[in-house]
């Protein structure tokens, strides 16, 4: 599978070992599954530190994937719009493309108007308020 350009270590921070190169490889070859990507890679067992040090490329590795598949998420929202028959599974389908596309950052965009027309008025400037003294008597209050 041609998922893994970054797995080359060409974008990642710091410099990874074989085994652990071939454990982000088989993270792809085996569709997510970290234990059998672990087992593959030579990891005896403790699977979870693997994927607690690896954590960033992990994470890189699935917006990589992700990314990769934003074209087909696209086209199938447009066949599922376009379609004159029914299509299996439709709202599911749609949504899964949806979320896909949100996650890659391809998602509607909310626009507010802030354009504001001179010619309708100007502002109006009051005059200063002049101060207001209150003058009391003594008095005792109980």
């Amino acid at each position: 599978m041609a998922i893994l350009p970054s797995v080359d270590n060409t974008t990642t921070k710091r410099e990874l070992t074989a085994k652990q190169k071939s454990f982000l490889e088989h993270l792809v070859n085996t569709s997510g599954d970290a234990k059998k990507a672990a087992e593959l890679a030579g990891y005896s067992s403790h699977y979870h530190h693997v994927v607690k040090t690896l954590k960033s490329e992990i994470l890189e590795l699935t917006q990589e994937i992700l990314a990769n598949s934003a074209p087909k998420a696209a086209f199938k929202l447009v066949e599922i719009m376009e379609s004159k028959k029914p299509i299996v599974q439709a709202a599911n389908k749609l949504t899964a493309a949806q979320t896909l596309l949100d996650r890659v950052g391809v998602s509607r965009v909310d626009k507010v108007d802030i354009n504001h027309n001179m010619n309708s008025g100007g502002i109006f400037l009051m005059p200063d308020k002049a101060p207001v003294i209150i003058e009391a008597e003594d008095a005792d209050y109980d």
